[in-house]
């Protein structure tokens, strides 16, 4: 087999948003794509296709992958926005239909980084692009949207809207400094993002592992028992949650051990050995 390769891809979505930068990583470039298996891999807020644990799991995974920044984020053109989950959404769509029809992939698993993962759920919960999908992997994902009104971040982003009509929150996006501003509209529209489907419409034979950090100050780890409940009473699809200790949402210095978790998951997927839902994997006990 050739070496891994790389591929910087820019996929035409609207006027508005003229492209959406992904990197395509292929096992084996010289060889038909043609009906080859591809797994989707897609960042949270704020975020980028590379950063955490994206990058390091792509180069890793022993399947062809696509990474991508939704619009505004990064690499990719249009406006960034808080509430935009349904423009996220439009984007894997068009990801997933340019991977299919130009290149003849056929989409077999997707993993999702906190907006990322609501953004992936929703996809194959509801388009006939995700019927070849038998894995969905769920890193951090928020469940129970109203408790982003919650907490310190959330007194300050009301103090923001009181004073300015807006909240700025500077973060790094690829070692660089940017400024996302938030409008009420904006949290009002992620607040009402609908996160029920998943106990009556996420396909019953699409295998999920969940992984939580038990530190995570941004999305309750709570959140991830509530996934294990409605997505553990499926069939044959199983639901297997893990829990970091120590860990926060984004995984801080646990990158590595991430992408194992993963692909010890995905090896079991692979042989066939996901029976039944639960917790944890027997194969990781060495490693908890």
């Amino acid at each position: 087999m050739a070496d891994r390769i790389s591929t910087k891809v820019v996929i035409p979505l609207s006027a508005a948003t003229p492209g959406i930068t992904g990197v395509l990583e292929q096992l084996d470039s010289n060889q038909p794509i043609q009906g080859r298996k591809i797994t989707l891999i897609l960042h949270g807020s704020m975020g980028h296709k590379d950063y955490l644990f994206q990058r390091r799991l792509a180069q890793k995974f022993p399947q062809d992958s696509f990474r991508f920044d939704f619009r505004g984020n990064h690499e990719s053109s249009g406006p960034w926005n808080q509430g935009g989950i349904a423009d996220d959404l439009e984007d894997l769509s068009a990801v997933a239909k340019h991977l299919q029809n130009v290149y003849g992939y056929v989409i077999a698993a997707v993993v999702g980084h906190s907006r990322g993962s609501l953004v992936g759920m929703r996809w194959v919960a509801t388009s006939q692009d995700a019927q070849n999908v038998t894995a969905f992997i769920n890193v951090s994902a928020r469940y129970r949207m109203a408790k982003i009104l919650e907490g310190p971040a959330a007194k300050l982003r009301q103090e923001g809207f009181d004073r300015n009509g807006f909240y700025e929150l500077t973060a790094p996006v690829a070692r660089k400094p940017m400024t996302f501003r938030i409008y009420p509209a904006d949290l009002e529209k992620f607040v009402s993002w609908d996160t029920s489907f998943v106990w009556e419409q996420f396909p019953p034979h699409v295998h999920v592992l969940t992984l939580h950090g038990l530190s995570d100050q941004t999305v309750p780890p709570y959140d991830a028992h509530i996934y294990a409940r409605a997505l553990g009473a499926r069939s044959p699809g199983t639901h297997t949650l893990h829990m970091v200790e120590d860990a926060d949402h984004n995984f801080t210095g646990r990158q590595d051990q991430v992408v194992d978790y993963i692909l010890e998951w995905w090896g079991l997927h692979e042989r066939g050995e996901l029976k039944s839902s639960g917790l944890w994997m027997t194969g990781v006990r060495g490693k908890l």
